[in-house]
């Protein structure tokens, strides 16, 4: 992600290829990030499909900050509206990637 306000948001695959996601809406470090979500129901990058994605980001201690993520407009999907909740509400959507990133973090940051 370009840490800037109108930055792409991507993904480099090993081979160095980029597919796009989307773009910074919003950016307001270290509490905020707003990011449209431009992939489709076929799992395509569609630059005509816009919702967005907001990320807040609260201290509670020196080692915890609580994620806040809301996923919205998805009625954007249309027909496909409610199968997309389905899926980005599953273990394989939000809730798996930030899981995920909460493992990343917790080695990247563990004690020595």
């Amino acid at each position: 992600m370009e840490s800037r306000l109108g930055g792409r948001w991507y993904e480099r695959s090993v081979d160095r290829s980029e597919t796009s996601w989307g773009r910074v809406l919003a950016w307001a470090p270290p509490h905020s990030l707003v990011l449209s979500w431009q992939i489709g129901a076929d799992g395509e990058f569609d630059p005509e499909l816009e919702t967005e994605l907001e990320l807040g980001f609260v201290a509670r201690s020196e080692q915890w900050t609580l994620v806040c993520l809301e996923h919205r407009r998805l009625d954007r999907y249309g027909d496909d509206a409610e199968a997309q909740r389905s899926l980005l509400a599953s273990d394989v959507g939000w809730s798996g990637i930030l899981e995920h990133f909460k493992r990343h973090c917790d080695r990247v940051h563990a004690p020595a």
